[in-house]
């Protein structure tokens, strides 16, 4: 009997140790950067404490990643915004180039929605609010006139995501689209890496799991200024999109069907451009947008193993500064800051029109209603990947 109350005791105390360092693995995420960072501003000024909050039951706060040469990417988990992108210039000097906020606050209040957010279950537009699978039409939220944008009312950026890891240059954030959120079907299990790397590079890696067959197309949605957020507009922004061609839209800017050639047209940035150069062209499509605002189809002749191009290469003078974007997927949305209208940002900065841009890498909009464009189609039993890389580097 002793030998037996001994094995008891002895196996509860394995059962208690394994239960404990699961315990403290579930917690890592929450502490480790805690630990790291032990400070109470980031590098770019932003307060730990103004992103800390509780919301629908699950902790908020600020999470940063770190590389040798000194770049820092705050992120919050409330939308999984990157919130501050610190990056050298030509002489080494670190500026933030993302448009943001200074606390959650001002994100959960709705303002610049989209700023630094994760975007899904569709990034971009669809026709119609609508979509038809296997017979089965689905209604989707109307929130952009007659359209679905970005994912409805309470997209993936209006939500609160759990943080599985995060380390120096690492954060992994998940969750659990229920079935029928904002009109789409299947429960969609969401999991998003961001990894910094010592080239500067900030990878994005997407991967969704669906128990019903469902429509995804997830996007990130940072405004880039590369002379640092606040600091004028992007109009001097040098731009090559490595594309021949576009997908025109209509005055709803849903895309008309077809792919047409950029050759001759004020869409063609195939040799470097300032994005001003012919931003006011009395091209309908460029009034259509109110500038541009538009996908562009990527050229995946060179792409590598692993399936991923070079999308797009924005080059700022002044700084050097250079941002290379690489992507698996088949299209890239630029979006030029039409709709920005003198916002107050962080350090109590203006985000004036068209103060920045947007480089979103994605599958073409409209892709549901559009045979002819690649599927984004997601069954169960397969696996929804898409990567996305923002690169920065500086010339002389």
């Amino acid at each position: 009997m002793k030998n037996l109350y001994s094995f008891i005791f002895y196996g509860a105390l394995v059962f208690l140790t394994i239960g404990a360092c699961k315990e403290k693995t579930q917690n890592k995420a929450d502490n480790s950067m805690e630990v790291a960072n032990n400070k109470e501003t980031t590098v770019s000024g932003l307060s730990y404490n103004a992103f800390v909050d509780t919301l629908n039951n699950i902790p908020v706060k600020l999470y940063v990643l770190k590389n040798k040469n000194g770049v820092e990417a705050a992120f919050t988990n409330y939308g999984q915004r990157l919130v501050s992108l610190m990056v050298p210039d030509k002489n080494g000097a670190l500026t933030d180039v993302v448009l943001g906020f200074p606390t959650l606050e001002e994100y959960t209040s709705g303002k610049g929605r989209f700023f630094g957010a994760m975007v899904g279950r569709y990034g971009n537009r669809i026709g119609g609010a609508a979509f038809t699978i296997d017979g089965t039409r689905y209604e989707l939220v109307k929130n952009n006139g007659e359209n679905h944008l970005h994912g409805g009312n309470v997209g993936f950026e209006s939500v609160v995501w759990e943080v599985v890891s995060a380390s120096d240059n690492h954060i992994s954030f998940q969750r659990t689209s229920p079935d029928m959120e904002e009109g789409y079907p299947g429960n969609l299990k969401v999991k998003v890496d961001y990894t910094l790397d010592d080239d500067n590079a900030l990878r994005i890696d997407y991967t969704a799991t669906t128990d019903k067959k469902t429509h995804v197309n997830l996007t990130h949605h940072s405004y880039f200024n590369l002379k640092g957020a606040g600091n004028g507009n992007v109009q001097d922004h040098l731009l090559y999109i490595n594309a021949d061609g576009y997908t025109p839209v209509d005055e709803g800017l849903i895309p008309l069907g077809h792919i047409e050639e950029v050759a001759g047209s004020p869409f063609d940035f195939k040799t470097p451009k300032t994005i001003g150069q012919d931003v006011d062209s009395e091209h309908e499509q460029i009034k259509l947008g109110g500038g541009y605002d538009h996908n562009f189809v990527i050229n995946t002749s060179s792409a590598d193993a692993e399936g991923i191009s070079l999308a797009a290469r924005v080059t700022e003078p002044a700084s050097g500064r250079v941002m290379e974007v690489f992507t698996n997927e088949p299209g890239v949305q630029f979006y030029g800051g039409n709709f920005m209208d003198n916002l107050s940002g962080k350090q109590n900065k203006v985000y004036e029109f068209r103060g920045a841009l947007c480089l979103e890498t994605q599958h073409y909009p409209n892709s549901p209603n559009q045979d002819n464009f690649p599927s984004t189609l997601l069954a169960p039993g397969d696996t929804y990947k898409s990567v996305c890389i923002y690169k920065f580097s500086a010339t002389p």
